[in-house]
């Protein structure tokens, strides 16, 4: 590559975190040019964890955004800006990663794609599964008949909850826990599916008083969903903050001739016993010590690094990224979560009805 792609990074928090991880990686490719936070602190401590030289801090997005020298800005922000902010930097010419979701409602999502479209930049949608190797290897083997014809896909990522207070309420997270965690599951089926579903039903607990455990989230802090997609594929898909012991991330996939199972977050080279405990072992987890296995590169095999390296490479082409991870497919995203709440709701299944009619 000719020209490095400069980048302006949206907060320095735990979202910016994965993504400076990925971008000291390919720093052939990519510069951090800017980094953004209400915290001088925190833009400190990141740029010198991954090493970022020769870039200007502000404290202000509207100053960032005007002022950088970047050609794109990548949003690592609580839920409820995406959608602004992200229409502020592709109105100043900017291209946008925006991490998940695209915006907290559909009306705004649409928003942030048709300006992305008036404005001829593009929005690239940041769903790490899609970059994962080992899910990236499960298709490969899936595509050339290892299971013979794929018949049903279980998806879920959960964990014991987020201690963020964006999380804990509708307005600023979109959603509770399916639109924090479920939108993963949810985006890699409709990517894998090109977003073509017919149905899908849906159960969650009810949110505050009615939640599992954290009662006092006004978001459900369980959600599972069955869709069913146009060439005949079903899927359950699940999210929950009623799960100790680290983050779980696994995808299932049953064919006519064999299954594959992928486990993303706990499958490790490593095994270990500890009595202190180790430093770390997966995110999430309460507790490392006893046995557990150490991630070895957590955020590599999660997809981060691959992710914003094909980011990085479309934005140098001035390219949509692939499907999954487009902002069309972070629009879908949120268009379907909230129909899953329709559903869990009104106690109803829902039919596609842009599908029906095409």
């Amino acid at each position: 590559m000719d020209k490095k792609v400069k980048i302006l990074l949206a907060g320095a928090a735990f979202a910016a975190d994965l993504h400076a991880d990925a971008y000291s990686r390919i720093r052939d490719k990519a510069e951090i040019v800017g980094i953004v936070d209400k915290s001088p602190e925190r833009i400190r401590e990141l740029a010198e964890r991954y090493g970022f030289t020769g870039y200007t801090a502000y404290d202000d997005i509207d100053d960032a955004i005007a002022k950088a020298d970047c050609d794109v800005v990548d949003i690592c922000l609580p839920n409820f800006l995406h959608a602004d902010v992200a229409i502020k930097a592709l109105k100043s010419g900017r291209h946008v990663i925006s991490e998940k979701p695209v915006a907290t409602t559909v009306e705004d999502a649409q928003r942030v794609i048709d300006t992305a479209d008036a404005c001829g930049k593009k929005i690239y949608y940041a769903e790490d599964w899609i970059g994962s190797p080992a899910v990236n290897k499960a298709l490969e083997l899936i595509e050339k008949g290892g299971i013979g014809e794929l018949k049903f896909v279980r998806a879920r990522e959960c964990h014991s909850g987020s201690h963020s207070p964006f999380a804990q309420t509708i307005k600023f997270c979109g959603g509770g826990v399916m639109m924090h965690l479920g939108i993963h599951p949810v985006g890699f089926m409709l990517a894998l599916k090109n977003n073509r579903w017919k149905t899908l039903t849906a159960l969650t607990s009810g949110g505050g008083n009615e939640n599992l455990i954290h009662t006092g989230m006004e978001g459900e802090d369980w959600a599972g969903a069955l869709m069913r997609f146009e060439d005949g594929t079903t899927a359950v898909l699940e999210a929950n903050y009623v799960t100790s012991g680290g983050m779980e991330d696994s995808l299932d996939f049953y064919g006519t001739q064999g299954c594959l199972h992928v486990d993303l977050t706990f499958s490790s080279a490593l095994r270990g016993f500890s009595i202190p405990g180790f430093d770390y072992t997966v995110e999430k987890a309460e507790l490392t010590n006893g046995w557990s296995r150490p991630a070895v590169d957590e955020r590599y095999n999660l997809g981060y690094v691959a992710e914003i390296a094909h980011f990085v490479d479309c934005a140098a082409k001035n390219e949509d990224a692939r499907i999954g991870l487009r902002g069309i497919d972070g629009l879908e995203s949120v268009k379907v979560i909230n129909l899953i709440y329709k559903s869990a709701k009104e106690g109803v299944a829902i039919r596609n009805e842009a599908l029906e009619v095409q």
